[in-house]
């Protein structure tokens, strides 16, 4: 079994049970550094296997992609929730697997759909990448 189909096995298990409405973190698999040769696996597949694992046993779904078109920055994952803003991150590693899954779990709490800033973990606050307002917003942001 090749890396990308282990990180979608592993996908399937972390998401097995989690309710409708659930965080989803989706994580790009073809993705790596910008300038890195290629590799087999790719560091994002790596990521989203990790990122699965560390989702288990949560109400994280974890969702492995072929590209975020995010390459400058990779390996990149975005966070969603429905009815929240869509937050996206590069420059991740496996090592932030726990820090997507904490994460998705503090913007599927947050009762105005924005990621507090305070509780981020430090990857997600220097990975940054952009954040996407959810379908219908009228208002200004934060």
């Amino acid at each position: 079994m090749s890396r990308i189909n282990a990180a979608d096995a592993a996908e399937a298990a972390a998401s097995a049970g989690a309710p409708d409405g659930a965080p989803t973190i989706y994580v790009c698999v073809t993705c790596r550094r910008a300038g890195e040769p290629d590799s087999d696996p790719a560091p994002g597949a790596i990521l989203a296997a990790a990122t699965a694992q560390a989702a288990a046993g949560t109400d994280v779904r974890v969702r492995p992609m072929r590209c975020l078109a995010n390459c400058t920055r990779g390996p990149s994952a975005a966070i969603r929730c429905d009815g929240s803003w869509t937050y996206v991150f590069g420059g991740l590693d496996d090592g932030c697997a726990a820090a997507l899954v904490a994460g998705a779990r503090l913007l599927a709490r947050a009762a105005d759909g924005v990621m507090p800033w305070r509780e981020r973990p430090a990857p997600l606050k220097r990975g940054l990448i952009a954040r996407v307002p959810p379908i219908g917003f009228e208002g200004f942001g934060e």
